[in-house]
């Protein structure tokens, strides 16, 4: 079983149409482990989870990802859905966020339509990461090297592809975000 996370804070980065499971899951796996789990968005209030299209469960919303700083989190969490980080690119606070937590070289976890916000974030140029297939040209074309694997793990950048994909993805998060302070 993964160390304990005990005392880590983790961010979760999503909005309205964030797919349900890619959230609950891996924010169940954090807080399993110790960790505390808080949910940051481009509103306040509460973002609309959907499992695949259809409207699923809603969230309250901790923060806003605008009156954040990567410096308060240990490691981070973009959960997928086609909507969600379509919204979240199209945010200056939301991308500013996610790229100044990539440079930070602390965890970054990013499963199926999540790593679209990297892509706009200019940080995957060099790395290798999976994601949902449909986003192979999109990293490809921001220099990534794009795999189709359960997960991969590239320094402390975690991806995966899609819901099935999530007992391998929580559990390659939770390693990374256990591992000594990274830099």
């Amino acid at each position: 079983m993964t160390a304990s996370i005990q005392g880590k804070r983790v961010a979760f980065l999503a909005t309205d149409g964030v797919e349900e499971v890619e959230y609950t899951e891996p924010r169940k796996a954090v807080e399993s482990a110790g960790g505390t789990a808080e949910l940051l968005s481009i509103k306040s209030g509460e973002i609309q989870a959907v499992n695949h299209m259809d409207k699923a469960g809603t969230y309250q919303v901790d923060k806003q990802v605008k009156n954040v700083s990567p410096d308060e989190y240990d490691a981070l969490v973009l959960p997928g859905g086609v909507a969600n980080p379509d919204f979240l690119r199209a945010d200056p606070d939301a991308v500013r966020f996610v790229r100044e937590f990539v440079v930070s070289g602390k965890p970054v976890a990013a499963i199926c339509h999540g790593p679209w916000t990297l892509v706009e974030a200019g940080v995957v140029d060099g790395r290798t990461l999976t994601s949902w297939p449909s986003l192979r040209t999109d990293l490809a074309n921001a220099g990534a090297t794009w795999v189709d694997e359960q997960v991969h793990v590239d320094e402390a950048l975690v991806t995966s592809r899609k819901p099935d994909d999530l007992p391998a993805f929580c559990e390659a998060m939770l390693d990374q975000i256990s591992q000594p302070a990274h830099a």
